[in-house]
């Protein structure tokens, strides 16, 4: 599986009241970062301050959603943060090729064959971000399934966000619909769900919890830096820098949410005294729901919701496991600590994909994850990219298309780092790359040298 190749931030914990695990808070890893010596305090910042001063400490699932979706001043929902693209704090897959958002509609249209080519779909994007790769994936569809009348849903919080997508999707003719939760879309008896989720998980808050030595889990919580006199005797040189408003502290006694998210997935258990864990149970919970719009259903007594079924593409950061210190925050393409600024810069962590089947293994089948540059040249990409060669207008835009899909692919770039779950319902499909006992009609796009 992935070995994870992104560094990850300090995480140096001092204790929260007298009780402490002992030596277990001591085996957590630590990286040394630059901090600039300038700051002043966001919203945000001030925020999750006062919300200490007058409850606590407060869990860093708490902490990273007021940074991501505070209701005016959070990363994505303040209009004044350039998110995306060069001018932003990351570049996506689908803003640097065309070909990452064609080969997915590829994956996507030969899981609806399999499926027997039902009459009406509809597609669905968690976190569409500018639009980009929802108007790739239409273009391909509306290709090759010509004059059908296409449901898109959205999900999508943000109203500047909302903005930029209508703006991307404007010429598609797709009726749009966008949602605030997941939640919101109806299982579907009449429409084949086509659904991708791309660097959507690795937004969701994550709580953390360490394993004491007697076997209970206690969570890490942030506290503010001044909150305690007494040294620190856990810190060290890649602790928080001296100027943040924030440290980490250990919750004394495990508590009810240390204790049942660390039961939320068998392969917590037998893990060892001084482990750390990254639990989204937010994840958990969507991508439960992601496998009940895949799912192919019939009514029950208690229930008359049924569903036709469905595919999904969940891309992301992350790897088939728990991951124990992998969150981090970017301002400006570079990796800062995630005390810098509160509400200007993007927190992210790994996706435990596993997590993300046990959530779903009863309802539909999962393939993979498999890595992205697997992915896309499994699915044809040398073909695509040779017609889109041969078709470019100069020499300088056959570089540029060579160069991003170089980019898409490096193993030790976006080609290993992304990894890519494919979902479909049950019985519907032998995996997540092309069969070789599949015929070529099952994967049309990558035939033609058309643009």
């Amino acid at each position: 599986m992935l070995a994870f190749s992104r560094a990850c931030p300090p995480l140096a914990i001092a204790r929260h009241g007298r009780s402490h695990l002992g030596t277990a808070s001591k085996r957590l890893p630590h990286l040394r970062l630059t901090h600039s010596a300038v700051r002043h305090q966001t919203v945000v910042e001030k925020y999750l301050l006062d919300h200490i001063k007058a409850l606590g400490p407060l869990s860093f699932a708490t902490y990273m959603q007021q940074c991501l979706s505070h209701p005016t001043h959070g990363y994505y929902t303040n209009p004044e943060n350039k998110v995306f693209g060069a001018r932003g704090d990351f570049i996506t897959s689908p803003e640097i090729s065309q070909v990452f958002g064609e080969l997915a509609a590829v994956w996507l249209l030969s899981q609806h064959e399999l499926a027997g080519k039902p009459s009406r779909i509809r597609l669905v994007e968690l976190g569409p971000g500018k639009g980009t790769l929802m108007a790739d994936i239409l273009r391909v569809v509306q290709h090759f399934l010509p004059g059908k009348d296409i449901n898109v849903h959205l999900v999508e919080t943000s109203e500047a966000m909302r903005e930029t997508q209508r703006e991307s999707l404007a010429n598609s003719n797709a009726t749009l619909h966008w949602h605030s939760a997941i939640k919101e879309i109806p299982n579907s008896a009449s429409e084949y769900t086509m659904l991708i989720a791309h660097e959507f998980f690795d937004a969701l808050p994550v709580h953390i919890f360490q394993k004491s030595d007697t076997g209970h889990w206690h969570e890490i919580l942030v506290d503010a830096s001044e909150s305690e006199a007494v040294a620190d005797d856990a810190a060290s040189e890649s602790s928080p820098p001296k100027t943040s408003s924030f440290r980490y502290v250990l919750s004394p006694q495990p508590s009810t949410i240390s204790t049942i998210l660390s039961m939320s997935s068998p392969r917590f258990k037998d893990l060892p005294a001084g482990a750390t864990i990254e639990v989204s149970p937010n994840s958990f919970r969507i991508a439960r729901k992601v496998g009940e719009l895949l799912a192919s259903s019939q009514p029950t007594p208690n229930s008359g919701n049924t569903s036709i079924g469905g595919a999904g593409l969940i891309v992301d950061y992350g790897g088939d496991r728990h991951f124990d210190n992998s969150f981090r925050a970017f301002k400006n393409h570079k990796m800062v600590d995630v005390f810098h600024e509160p509400g200007n810069c993007d927190i992210t962590a790994n996706v435990d994909f596993a997590y993300l089947k046990e959530s779903m293994t009863d309802l539909v089948a999962t393939h993979g994850p498999m890595s992205q540059q697997s992915f896309l040249e499994g699915l044809g990409l040398q073909l695509r990219v040779e017609a889109l060669v041969r078709n470019a207008a100069s020499d300088e835009q056959r570089e540029q298309i060579r160069g991003a899909v170089k980019r898409l692919t490096d193993p030790n770039g976006m080609g290993g780092e992304y990894q890519v779950l494919g979902i479909t319902s049950r019985g519907s499909s032998e995996g997540i790359g092309p069969s070789q006992s599949q015929p070529q009609s099952t994967w049309p796009f990558v035939a033609p040298a058309t643009q």
